[in-house]
């Protein structure tokens, strides 16, 4: 999240006051639970790291990649993800089968430069909905991996990164006037209707707020009609409504945005892939 000075509109640079804000989102993300640790950073000026870059590092210091596995509808479509060293050349190979999706090739780049190793040379295929991917890897000291317990954490760490931004429930469009309080109203009143927020993408563009929720209700079940229009009736007619049935209307083609790129890759070799997230 980036958030400027309500007044001056700019960063907040006060140390003092970054640490008070830090102290009560670390409650509220413990949740009470003293002995639950959290994963968050604050910074204030011009960081300029990539947010969804930044994310993956603390998700991955957080110890994301060694939690039970996440809830899967269909255990078919979970990743398959091996591990096996080509001696010959001293490198390890890396090889991925999982549904595609936007974004994808970014999130295994990332995980594997998190983890510290450089990638050689890849392959990579999409047909379909499937994607292939094939990295050849060795460590940022030069060595392919060594032991089992190495290789079982980097299958943990690409299988979360595959999963974590696998969309879940309907999803909610909202673009309105931006102003101070918006996200706190939009997310009480989604509390209030019981529902859930698996995901969601905040911008503002000059004075408009351009939100994208991803919901389900407390049970996981499909969120039903008149749950939608109780939530159109407190925000607004302003929010639009996504991957929820209506018979009246075809549903259209839906518009990419900012965060989401379709088979931006065809087969293809990459060398040296591992430097550019460096």
């Amino acid at each position: 999240m980036r958030v400027t000075d309500e007044d001056s509109r700019l960063a907040i640079t006060g140390t003092e006051r970054l640490e008070r804000i830090k102290e009560r989102l670390s409650y509220l993300l413990r949740g009470g639970n003293l002995s639950r640790g959290d994963a968050m950073a604050v910074s204030s000026g011009t960081y300029a790291m990539h947010t969804e870059r930044r994310l993956h590092q603390m998700m991955l210091n957080d110890g994301d990649c060694e939690q039970l596995h996440r809830h899967v509808p269909n255990q078919s479509q979970r990743p398959n993800v091996t591990v096996r060293n080509w001696n010959d050349k001293d490198y390890s190979v890396v090889t991925i089968r999982c549904k595609d999706r936007p974004k994808l090739l970014f999130d295994t780049v990332c995980t594997l430069t998190d983890l510290h190793y450089v990638v050689f040379h890849a392959n990579i295929d999409a047909s379909d909905d499937q994607a292939y991917q094939e990295f050849y890897v060795r460590h940022v000291n030069g060595s392919p991996m060594n032991n089992e317990a190495e290789r079982l954490r980097v299958i943990q760490c690409l299988e979360a990164a595959i999963e974590r931004r696998v969309f879940e429930g309907v999803k909610l469009e909202l673009c309105t006037n931006d102003k101070v309080g918006l996200l706190s109203e939009v997310t009480r009143i989604f509390r209030e209707n019981s529902l859930t927020v698996t995901r969601a993408e905040v911008s503002t563009r000059g004075k408009k707020a351009v939100n994208t929720f991803y919901v389900r209700d407390s049970a996981e079940e499909t969120v039903d009609q008149k749950t939608i229009e109780s939530i159109r009736e407190a925000i607004g007619h302003n929010i639009q409504v996504k991957g929820q049935p209506e018979p009246a209307e075809p549903q259209k083609k839906e518009s990419p945005t900012w965060f989401l790129f379709a088979n931006l890759f065809r087969p293809r070799s990459l060398y040296s892939l591992g430097m550019f997230m460096r």
